[in-house]
């Protein structure tokens, strides 16, 4: 590696190896001052090094060596100057690109070039031969070579910058600029498993962004700017993703784009919702998701018509139709029927999943997601006033399809309306995000919801029909088809009916009256009559004394109104500049917070966070407080209503009762109500009894004398009945006897053509038995092929395990012996060892045994001496007992004596000694030999006769 004192140096050197034609030892030379330590300091020249650097590895697709350069420039220019990165990344791309582009455009001319009448004249042989042997056709072949390489050089490359500015919060822009462009790219030239990989590499790197908040440089997504552009690039990928055709990443990217405005906790513009609606009706088009489609195309008429100012009253027309349209061609029954009840929670669980991306809740609650149903939909079309904007074909497709009970007509009366909707449908003006509207997609659907409805129809009115009679009912479709739409009807429980082929009859089973058809009859009965008659004798209205009550209600309205709308402005500047305050407070501390210790960031986080429960807390409270101001003064306003209506004098004064005191004065105005209603009841109750005693007296003789007319009548139709069915079983016999005779002259021709035919099946089996018969044992030969290459596997791996075995336990064998050796050779050095011992033991005794006679000889002599010179004087018994002490301790003054001894024996001279007898006795000098029997001197006796004894001993 070579080192240069400044970084022109190193410009210069590679520009003269670029110039003799060696490019790659000038892209290692700046490839090394770039990652090199020495030059960290940004400056002008080392971006004109990067820019060289890039042209290089572009010039030689080193895509590594341009990925390692960015990082380190990346390292170098963040904190001083991130506009030259930005700078240089565009100049890569931008590079790239064109490399691409003139690679693609070689390719073209090439293959123009070789377009021409006369192949062999132009063609060289060589170019002939390769071409019959690779089978390619030139294009084909001048793509692999020329075009193939830069656009994966290319794709390399925005891989690289992605991965480069996934976390700088200062080159955002470039980094959506980036992704569009590869959007694009892969738009461009169909390149659909790139785009999956793309979008599975940005869903990383927000996902990444999200799990490391920590990091310096991070993006911030609550920030308006950086929102957008990361909202701006999930659209793009969700309407690249829908025009390539790759709808189940098209539903990941609206999930993504769902995702983050949950991570954000915003709704983003009207302008891209309406993009979002439109993609999720052909996501659930193309699905078969019917039911989605329609709540999606509700939702994008909604927001055209709410945000939409510039639409015009065809477009919005066209838009309403396809929403009606759209929900007719839900089906109508239910699929839960028959289901388990895991595949029930799956199927609430995905109802709620899209609930929530279509209604764009960014609640997590489970509560307050709506659930989705044809009938609800159809309800909030019409709640809505969505009729209002349709065509009448469609309006009038949807009163018969949804309103009219036309058995035998309906679909004659459908037909030419839904000939007239398949003409409807068109462009839309620019105004409108959606492009186009073709209405003719949901004729099929539409086809079989009216098939499905004069199935139910006809069930509820006919119990038998032709099956001829059912099929020109229904013009739409063959038999065949309305049988298999039927199907699918039964076994969701919406219709009850069988197909009886044999009788040429479809049999629609009977109803019970406990079944949800018939059930609420009555019900439905009485309420259009009660209408019937509101409509006839409309009630008098009483007029209101609301004015006379209250004269000045305007006034006070007015002037609270006003009063709360200069609160609410003073709340939210007041919010608006404790935000302010708090955001730079927080940006100081930002900046702060690199000179700051970690005990000082800590106890700043604790008082933010303190001061943030402090605000929620009070936050909570003014909540609470309100919402109890506005429950009270919606009772208030409730039991003045209830007082008034009665006409009764209000007692209520305004501000004076508390929440509680009304809650108790309506529960006890509720209960009187009660008793009062129970009464009227009881009243009611009591007279029905009465007329309906009067009515059944009256009515039984006319019931008994209509039944016996009947029970005559019935006798007269039985015997009627019975006879024309004798003179019909007659005919019906002579019939067969006629047929009979007719038949049994083909028996002879009969025969003969059924042993023709099993003589044929006969051959064609037994063709096929051989066949199988000749396969089996092919298999079988095979498969002994098999087991004999097994068995021979296992015999040879049993050999090898056995043999490694043998090896095993002989090492174990040799191992043991080893160690049976050396415990036995111990062994027998300690024999030697303590024989040694024993013997030294013995010469020991046998000098003590010496000494100590010695000393017995010595003590008696002086002994003798003492009393021949003590015998004229009387001495007392202790200094007669004191001095043989003193001469047993005078000849032994060269003797080791231990230092408790002799201090025991100078500082109190009335204790003696103890005597030196009892240390060298046998018995305690044996002890002692025995409780040491290891090599130490030490063992052996502590005095210095002992251990040179040892010494000598161990040299021998």
């Amino acid at each position: 590696m070579t080192q240069f004192l400044k970084p022109e140096n190193a410009l210069k050197r590679a520009e003269e190896l670029i110039n003799v034609g060696q490019k790659q030892d000038a892209l290692q030379t700046l490839h090394d001052l770039i990652t090199s330590k020495r030059y960290r300091a940004w400056q002008k020249t080392l971006e004109k090094i990067m820019l060289k650097y890039i042209d290089l590895c572009v010039e030689m697709r080193k895509g590594r060596y341009a990925k390692d350069g960015l990082i380190q420039y990346r390292i170098i220019c963040q904190q001083v100057n991130v506009g030259s990165l930005e700078e240089v990344i565009k100049h890569f791309i931008h590079l790239s690109t064109e490399k691409a582009e003139h690679a693609r455009s070689q390719a073209e001319e090439l293959e123009a070039a070789l377009d021409v009448d006369d192949l062999e004249a132009d063609k060289k042989p060589e170019d002939l031969m390769l071409s019959y042997v690779s089978g390619e056709k030139g294009k084909e072949r001048s793509d692999r070579e020329l075009v193939t390489p830069w656009f994966k050089f290319l794709w390399e490359t925005y891989r690289t910058v992605l991965e480069i500015l996934r976390n700088n919060s200062k080159l955002e822009a470039l980094y959506a600029m980036t992704a569009h462009r590869a959007f694009q790219f892969c738009k461009q030239y169909k390149r659909t498993t790139e785009f999956r990989r793309l979008c599975e590499i940005i869903r990383n790197h927000l996902a990444n962004l999200n799990k490391y908040r920590d990091q310096r440089d991070r993006p911030d997504l609550s920030a308006p700017e950086s929102l957008q552009l990361y909202l701006d690039t999930r659209f793009e990928q969700l309407k690249i993703a829908t025009e390539l055709g790759l709808w189940q990443e098209a539903f990941r990217s609206v999930e993504d784009i769902h995702g983050l405005m949950c991570l954000v906790k915003k709704t983003p513009k009207a302008s891209l919702l309406v993009v979002y609606y439109a993609k999720l009706t052909e996501i659930f088009w193309i699905s078969s998701s019917h039911l989605y489609h329609a709540y999606a195309w509700f939702r994008l008429f909604v927001l055209q018509k709410s945000f939409n100012k510039n639409l015009s009253q065809k477009d919005l027309q066209l838009i309403a139709s396809s929403v009606v349209l759209a929900a007719l061609s839900v089906p109508p029954h239910d699929h839960s029927h028959g289901a388990s009840h895991l595949e029930l929670e799956h199927e609430k669980e995905r109802n709620l999943r899209i609930a929530n991306l279509i209604g764009f809740n960014l609640e997590t609650k489970p509560e307050s997601r709506e659930v989705l149903s044809r009938s609800s939909l159809l309800a909030e079309l019409v709640s809505k006033g969505v009729m209002s904007y349709v065509t009448q074909e469609v309006k009038d497709i949807y009163h018969l399809l949804e309103h009219e009970f036309l058995p035998s007509d309906l679909a004659l009366k459908v037909q030419p309306l839904l000939t007239k909707i398949s003409k409807l449908g068109g462009k839309l003006s620019t105004a409108s995000s959606v492009p186009e509207v073709q209405l003719s997609q949901y004729v099929q659907a539409l086809e079989k919801l009216a098939t499905l409805r004069l199935l139910q129809q006809v069930s509820n009115v006919y119990q038998t029909m032709k099956i001829e009679t059912l099929s020109g009912m229904i013009p739409f479709f063959d038999f065949s088809v309305v049988e298999k739409i039927s199907v699918d009807a039964v076994k969701q429980k919406f219709v009850s009916m069988k197909v009886d082929h044999m009788k040429n009859v479809v049999i629609f089973c009977k109803v019970s009256l406990e079944s949800d058809g018939l059930r609420d009859h009555l019900a439905n009965f009485a309420e259009q009559l009660n209408m019937a008659r509101q409509m006839i004798y409309p009630p008098e209205r009483k007029p209101s004394k609301l004015g006379a009550l209250l004269p000045s209600l305007t006034e006070v309205v007015a002037k609270e109104h006003k009063r709360l709308l200069a609160r609410k402005s003073i709340i939210e500047k007041r919010k608006e500049e404790q935000e302010r305050q708090l955001l730079e407070m927080e940006r100081e501390e930002e900046s702060k917070k690199l000179r700051l210790q970690k005990i000082t960031e800590e106890a700043e986080q604790r008082r933010l966070a303190a001061e943030y429960e402090q605000r929620k807390n009070q936050r909570i409270l003014r909540e609470i407080e309100e919402r109890q101001m506005e429950e009270t003064q919606a009772l208030l306003q409730e039991a003045e209503k209830r007082i008034k209506k009665k006409g009764k004098k209000p007692i209520i004064e305004g501000d004076k009762m508390s929440k509680q005191t009304l809650m108790e004065l309506a529960l006890t105005e509720q209960v009187r109500e009660r008793q009062e209603m129970e009464k009227k009841l009881q009243k009611f109750a009591k007279t029905m009894d009465y007329l309906e005693r009067a009515k059944r007296e009256e009515a039984a003789p006319i019931i008994e004398a209509a039944y016996q007319q009947r029970l005559v009548e019935e006798r007269i139709l039985h015997e009627h009945e019975q006879q024309k069915e004798v003179e019909l079983s007659q005919q019906r016999h002579e019939g067969d006897l006629m047929e009979k005779e007719r038949l049994v002259r083909m028996i002879g021709n009969k025969e003969i053509y059924q042993e023709r035919v099993v003589s044929h099946r006969q051959a064609e089996f037994n063709r096929l038995r051989r066949e199988r018969e000749e396969r089996i044992s092919r298999i079988l030969e095979s498969r002994r092929q098999e087991r004999e290459k097994i068995r021979k596997l296992k015999f040879y791996l049993k050999l090898e395990e056995e043999k490694q075995e043998k090896l095993r336990a002989e090492e174990e064998a040799r191992k043991l012996e080893e160690t049976e050796r050396r415990k036995k050779e111990e062994a027998e050095r300690l024999a030697k060892l303590a024989e040694i011992a024993e013997k030294q033991r013995q010469r020991e005794q046998e000098l003590e045994e010496k000494e100590r006679k010695r000393r017995e000889e010595l003590l008696g002599r002086s002994t003798e001496a003492a009393l021949k010179t003590s015998e004229p004087l009387a001495r007392p018994p202790d200094s007669v007992s004191a001095a043989p002490a003193a001469a047993a301790a005078a000849p032994t003054a060269g003797k080791y004596v231990p230092k408790f001894r002799r201090e025991r024996t100078e500082g109190t001279g009335a204790t003696p000694p103890p005597p030196e007898t009892d240390r060298w006795t046998k018995p305690e000098s044996g002890d002692r030999w025995r409780s040491g029997d290891d090599r130490r001197p030490s063992a052996f006796g502590s005095g210095s006769r002992g251990s040179s004894t040892w010494s000598s001993s161990r040299n021998r």
